[in-house]
């Protein structure tokens, strides 16, 4: 698996608002329960096999809640973790390894649960070299969480936003009047406003395909819901002359009969909305 760095976030800020969600006035159960200053030791046990996402995470957000709690990792993100699994183990004030403990589950089994979906994604396409990509399709506020987990799962990020790349897609073509007339608009406000983004565009069939060709400089065409059986044209129709990405209809049984020869990527919504999260949890340690 590959533990890529996390993506460029305001991730303590991302911490901060999530604590203040959950701590609100304060933790009064474990301010009650619990008295001040004792120290503990608690244990992250993994209860489904999984491909293990948020370790990293995990360290930030207990260091920024107490900067002294000590994690101790035993299991680095990216590995392919079993049942019974502890992925790391937390020595500092029980109050505060309480108060912790659900954002840190909270971050670790969401992570997790898209790293392992895009591994299994990633290994249905093992020797095409076709590369697995999410989409926008993410959790409102969390999607720089789950875009570093898919780059854990061994996928690679599409575009972060509207605002790092130029895409192109249906109803911007059917608003514009046109492929040739959206594209020609887009070139022209990257030159006025002194952009250097590339510019994608969607194409629902072989005659608009021929259109992104005539009006050229775009980087990438996507081949929306095409058939398995219709690619092989589109491939030799756009030659080389720009990237190729598919989407649409990509299931986990289906992905490989997508990665014809001269596709570069393929697309998967699914990586961020349809994962299932592994369970885990904090244990004290007696």
């Amino acid at each position: 698996m590959k533990s890529n760095n996390p993506p460029a976030f305001n991730w303590q800020a991302f911490i901060q608002a999530a604590l203040q969600e959950d701590i609100g006035s304060d933790d009064h159960t474990s301010q009650a329960c619990i008295p001040e200053g004792v120290q503990g030791h608690a244990r992250l046990l993994v209860k489904e096999a999984c491909i293990l996402a948020g370790v990293e995470l995990a360290e930030m957000i207990f260091h920024h809640f107490d900067p002294e709690i000590k994690v101790n990792v035993i299991l680095k993100d990216g590995s392919a973790v079993r049942e019974g699994d502890i992925a790391f183990t937390v020595q500092g004030p029980d109050r505060h390894l309480l108060t912790a403990e659900r954002l840190v589950l909270n971050c670790m089994q969401r992570m997790s649960g898209v790293a392992t979906l895009t591994h299994a994604y990633v290994e249905a396409l093992e020797g095409t070299g076709v590369k697995v990509l999410d989409t926008r399709k993410t959790t409102p506020l969390l999607r720089a969480l789950e875009k570093w987990a898919v780059q854990i799962g061994g996928g690679e990020n599409h575009r972060f936003g509207l605002y790092d790349m130029i895409m192109i897609k249906d109803n911007h073509v059917d608003y514009a009047g046109g492929i040739s007339q959206a594209i020609e608009r887009v070139k022209e406000y990257l030159e006025r406003e002194k952009l250097h983004l590339k510019i994608e565009v969607e194409t629902r069939n072989i005659s608009e395909i021929q259109e992104v060709l005539q009006a050229g400089g775009v980087d990438r065409i996507m081949l929306d819901n095409f058939r398995p059986e219709q690619i092989p044209e589109a491939v030799e129709l756009i030659n080389k002359k720009a990237e190729i990405e598919v989407s649409g209809g990509i299931r986990l049984e289906n992905i490989r009969t997508y990665a014809v020869p001269g596709v570069n990527y393929i697309s998967v919504g699914a990586l961020t909305n349809g994962y299932h999260s592994p369970d885990m949890s904090l244990k004290a340690v007696r």
